[in-house]
């Protein structure tokens, strides 16, 4: 080992086309994760449209979804789509987010529980989107 090296010697720097990388890099992570978290967000809104996009049940009463604050300080949209397990008698029995911001589907879910549809002779399974839109 050479006598005259120290355990405080200062790493290499690095090659200038490195140095010229190493901003653009790092810049480049905080683009990607403010695009990945402005999509999360997006998808929440304060007001709230639903649509059947199957099923055969009537809607009798639907409850707007409660728009989340933090969605709401983001002003962001989106749209949450839901397989709703409905009774004969017209409650949600069970209610399976399909797709959508999980910052939005709780909301959405707790308004669904809240729905009612029309009377049929057995169960069925309808699905429904919720689109989040910011007023």
């Amino acid at each position: 080992m050479d006598d005259q090296s120290t355990d405080t010697e200062e790493p290499l720097p690095l090659p200038m086309e490195w140095r010229i990388l190493a901003l653009p890099m790092r810049l480049w992570n905080a683009i990607r994760l403010l695009v990945l978290f402005s999509a999360l967000l997006f998808s929440n809104c304060t007001s709230a449209r639903a649509q059947q996009a199957g099923g055969q049940r009537k809607v009798l009463n639907q409850v707007t979804p409660q728009y989340p604050e933090l969605a709401r300080r983001m002003s962001l949209e989106g749209t949450v789509k839901l397989t709703v397990t409905v009774t004969a008698s017209g409650t949600p029995q069970s209610i399976e987010a399909t797709g959508g911001s999980p910052l939005l589907v709780k909301a959405a879910q707790d308004a669904i529980h809240k729905w009612k549809w029309a009377p049929a002779p057995q169960e069925t399974l309808e699905f429904v989107e919720l689109r989040f839109h910011p007023n």
